[in-house]
């Protein structure tokens, strides 16, 4: 979604840090290209211009410390105050009220309103062991209370029984009824949408808010509809009175400034984000995390609680028993693969690992997409049981067989056997004994450059999957004050410590990102 304003202002950004010392001048210059990039970008006019003045009047003022070069405290001071535009502190969605909650979906038609009431309500059901009731109150649009049926039996969540000719203003009523005597905690209204604002829309909207009552009101807004969003925001706060803003389709390629905009223009927060198709695919907005991700400084932490989520802990127990006697075969390197998958495959790691942002490019460029990752799936999908446990057996003759099996050829079976066989060898690396194993040396040596080598863990580097998302926020800003900026961390000029061959160590059992090229022995 950030990407093309990500790239203009870590342009702009990076001209300003490679100098010495800052005139206004200087900071005029660019804080002009960064009103050209937010303006591309679709940002509001307004929101662009209080951004710019506060950065100026901040830059220009500003006491630099010895310690920090002008450009770079510039960048803070951009960061800080694009941290502040989107909102400070994430906010989620508040349950604090009477069983049932009310919560009232309300947007345009298209939106994605119904998605986003199925995923809100598995999400409260999954993580808040809540019980959740769905009611579509779409009498307009066709199929539209079935297909709210279709998501409940699909997320396992209760939806109303539909009774035809109802108003929605009866429904709305009906479903709070219902919520109270079937025990439910929340209910989930999901309100008819339009094409465009109209008087009978938000008269219906005020009535249903009449009738039921609702705790929140979360408006869903499509994040690549640009300036409108902006309108669409004002008008429905207005006359509805919103409580929080949920965008979708931000794994779009549009250019975000509806996100950057709608939280500046209403005051009101952005809860959660859609970022993707699937019913798991949403998240809570966190707007340093979000200024992290568009200034280029990557995002640990929301990689860390992906990887959490995503990640199997038996799966990896197993596969740590697996690296300490330094056994990998075909079916564990599968795994690793369709992990890699489930985080947002390569481009989705690099862009939240900190200075690695840039790396997409190349490694587009250099074939390694996630369809390679499809392809290599599939020929390991292809081998026989014995095959996959003992890579030597394949000989020419198995190989042609599944090549024809897979839709590939001899040649990218033997990329993928030879990045098995690396892969194996650093196993044996990491999982030998002596001290631990060269990635407990490895990570207890970063752990010594960040100031921490008193923490538990591995050679005195913390375990990341103990830690909460507040403990490894200290953490990054600890990173950051021992020197580890992105694109200068230590011991890799640009890359991430210790990765000597393009390997990502100690990340929720990842032995490495495949594929990419080792040292030369």
């Amino acid at each position: 979604m950030f990407e093309n304003l990500q790239d203009r202002l870590g342009s702009i950004l990076n001209g300003l840090t490679g100098r010495g010392a800052l005139s206004e001048a200087d900071v005029s210059a660019a804080l002009r290209e960064v009103r050209r990039a937010l303006l591309e970008a679709d940002v509001a006019l307004e929101v662009v211009r209080a951004f710019t003045d506060k950065v100026r009047e901040k830059a220009v003022g500003a006491e630099v410390l010895k310690s920090i070069k002008p450009g770079q405290m510039v960048v803070k001071i951009v960061h800080d105050e694009l941290v502040e535009m989107l909102g400070s502190e994430g906010v989620g969605i508040s349950l604090h009220a009477a069983a049932p909650v009310v919560i009232m979906m309300v947007g345009l038609q298209g939106s994605g309103k119904t998605t986003t009431t199925g995923k809100i309500a598995k999400r409260l059901t999954d993580r808040e062991k809540k019980k959740v009731l769905m009611a579509s109150l779409d009498t307009r649009r066709p199929a539209a209370q079935e297909q709210l049926r279709q998501l409940g039996v699909q997320t396992g969540v209760d939806t109303l029984p539909i009774i035809a000719g109802q108003s929605p203003t009866d429904i709305a009523a009906r479903a709070v009824q219902a919520a109270k005597l079937g025990g439910h905690d929340v209910v989930i209204l999901d309100t008819a949408g339009r094409t465009h604002i109209d008087e009978p829309l938000m008269a219906e909207m005020a009535e249903i808010k009449r009738k039921s009552n609702p705790h929140e009101i979360l408006l869903v807004a499509d994040s690549l509809t640009g300036q409108d969003a902006v309108n669409l925001a004002r008008n429905f706060d207005e006359r509805v009175g919103i409580t929080g803003l949920v965008l979708t389709r931000m794994d779009g390629d549009g250019r975000g400034g509806a996100a950057l905009s709608m939280r500046a223009v209403t005051g009101k927060p952005i809860k959660l984000i859609g970022v993707g198709e699937r019913m798991n695919e949403l998240e809570e907005f966190h707007p340093r995390r979000i200024a992290d991700r568009i200034l280029g400084m990557g995002d640990i932490v929301s990689l860390v609680e992906k990887a959490a989520e995503n990640i199997d802990a038996e799966k990896a127990a197993a596969m740590a028993k697996k690296m300490q006697s330094g056994k990998f075969d075909l079916n564990d390197l599968a795994d690793q693969l369709r992990q890699m998958k489930s985080l947002g495959g390569m481009g989705g790691i690099m862009g939240m690992m900190p200075g690695m942002a840039g790396m997409k490019d190349k490694l587009a460029a250099s074939g390694m997409s996630d369809k390679m990752f499809d392809r290599q799936i599939a020929i390991i999908g292809s081998m026989t049981k014995a095959e996959r446990a003992n890579p030597d057996m394949l000989k020419h003759s198995r190989k042609k067989r599944i090549a024809a099996g897979s839709g590939t050829d001899a040649s990218e079976i033997n990329k993928l056997l030879k990045m098995h066989r690396q892969m194996a060898d650093m196993m044996k690396m990491m999982g030998g004994k002596g001290k631990g194993g060269m990635m407990k040396q490895m990570m207890g040596g970063l752990a010594g450059k960040m100031g921490l080598g008193g923490m538990g863990g591995m050679g005195g580097m913390p375990d990341l999957s103990k830690l909460d998302p507040k403990q490894l926020e200290a953490l990054q800003k600890q990173a950051e004050a021992a020197g580890m900026k992105p694109g200068s961390m230590p011991g890799l000029g640009g890359g991430m410590p210790g990765l000597g061959g393009g390997k990502l160590p100690g990340l929720g059992g990842f032995p490495g990102l495949p594929g990419l090229p080792g040292k030369k022995k």
